[in-house]
């Protein structure tokens, strides 16, 4: 079921984009991981920067729109930050998502599926999901659409030993016990999103779980630690796929979040699924 190709290229981005990317203690890195993003999204496309500032300085999302079957259809916003905290090399955050992010550009260039897919590479999610707030701002005071935003974080660490997974207080008792699978998290509205992507999971090999959330994911707080957030609460459908950061890995923001920690043939799965997912939707 794992695509060896993939699997390759997965681990190549990888390779590129581990490493401290703190925008303000580890500059240079993070200016090379731009320089990478904007150099493999350029393959398949026309690249354009969305700025903003924040803190007396200029920062960038990057951003590829590639066209699907139907273009009377609003596109579907893939999203992953490329950012890391201080002293963390980030591979599964969130280094996993930037390289699944790219992966979804060389497929869609050459399968496109019924709805145009929109990828951005926001900054700053670190420092309180800024890069996503100031996009979603500016899409919704323009009256922009979206079909779904996906906020893609953390999605290469798995674990099968019992009670490798935690969970938000109550939420153990409806889950597994084994940090396995990959989550979904959005609004209770989204419940069909969410079983035609575990359907393209399903087929790619991999377990997945969704969590239905109300009023934006407030009542649990851990459903709001991503990019999603903004879309969430400006209205726009909104869903995070995760493998649930500090509630399986245990070297989330640590010096260990390194490459050799990661479950490749899981991540390679998760691609696979999300692009079948996403072609049907």
């Amino acid at each position: 079921m794992i695509d060896p190709a993939l699997r390759e290229r997965l681990v190549n981005h990888l390779g590129q984009v581990v490493g401290d990317r703190n925008p303000f203690f580890s500059f240079f890195l993070h200016f090379f991981v731009q320089q990478y993003i904007q150099q493999e999204f350029s393959r398949w496309g026309e690249v354009t920067g969305h700025d903003f500032e924040f803190q007396g300085r200029q920062h960038t999302n990057w951003v590829l729109n590639l066209p699907g079957r139907d273009p009377s259809r609003p596109p579907i916003l893939v999203g992953a930050h490329y950012d890391s905290v201080v002293g963390s090399p980030g591979a599964d955050d969130n280094a996993t998502g930037v390289a699944v992010l790219l992966e979804l550009a060389r497929a869609w260039q050459g399968q496109p599926g019924n709805s145009p897919l929109r990828l951005v590479a926001f900054d700053l999610e670190e420092s309180g999901f800024v890069g996503s707030y100031h996009y979603a701002k500016d899409l919704h005071q323009r009256g922009e659409p979206l079909g779904l935003m996906l906020s893609l974080e953390m999605l290469g660490y798995c674990c099968h030993r019992p009670h490798s997974q935690t969970y938000p207080p109550g939420l153990d008792r409806l889950y597994p016990s084994q940090g396995n699978y990959i989550a979904q998290i959005g609004p209770w509205q989204s419940i069909p999103t969410m079983v035609g992507l575990w359907r393209g999971f399903r087929a790619a090999g991999v377990r997945s779980q969704w969590l239905p959330v109300a009023n934006q994911g407030r009542l649990v707080p851990d459903t709001r630690r991503s990019d999603h957030v903004p879309f969430w609460d400006l209205g726009y459908p909104a869903l995070l796929i995760t493998d649930t950061a500090n509630l399986r890995n245990p070297h989330y923001h640590q010096a260990t979040d390194t490459l050799e920690t990661l479950d490749l043939d899981f991540l390679t799965q998760v691609c696979q699924g999300l692009l079948w997912g996403l072609r049907r939707l």
